[in-house]
């Protein structure tokens, strides 16, 4: 069965939030800890709500979430990046599903996608067509 990704609008985030809530912690649970984290759940469900961020759910018979992702997007002069910014549950795991998120991110402009994420994650996501570009590095200061 295939899953339907679809965007929320803003005005219903606060509707299907205890539906994705578990599926987006569990996201940040595996990434960044303590003061390296940019952001928590609570900073991710401000900027779905203000239409900062965009909120993605993947839907099994258009009624039940399976998943869902966060995509905040940044300008550079060359390219209009969707930055996924929170994904769990099930959701982009082939190339079918992924092909749904690559349309929803153009229609708001994007001509490239980019994550951070694990190695395990990276691998997953070769068959989408994701490469691995490079790593990331930081120091607080």
């Amino acid at each position: 069965m295939t899953l339907q990704v679809k965007p929320v609008d803003p005005r219903y985030i606060q509707a299907v939030w205890p539906i994705v809530e578990d599926y987006l912690k569990s996201a940040l649970d595996k990434g960044a800890t303590g003061e390296s984290r940019e952001y928590n759940i609570h900073h991710i469900r401000a900027f779905a709500a203000s239409g900062q961020w965009i909120l993605l759910v993947a839907m099994q018979d258009d009624k039940d979430i399976q998943g869902a992702a966060t995509v905040s997007f940044i300008s550079y002069p060359q390219h209009r990046v969707a930055f996924v910014t929170a994904m769990g549950g099930k959701f982009v795991a082939n190339p079918e599903v992924f092909e749904q998120l690559k349309d929803i991110c153009k229609e708001q402009g994007a001509t490239k996608i980019q994550a951070f994420c694990r190695d395990s994650v990276a691998k997953l996501l070769e068959p989408c067509g994701f490469n691995k570009h490079s790593n990331l590095v930081e120091v607080l200061i």
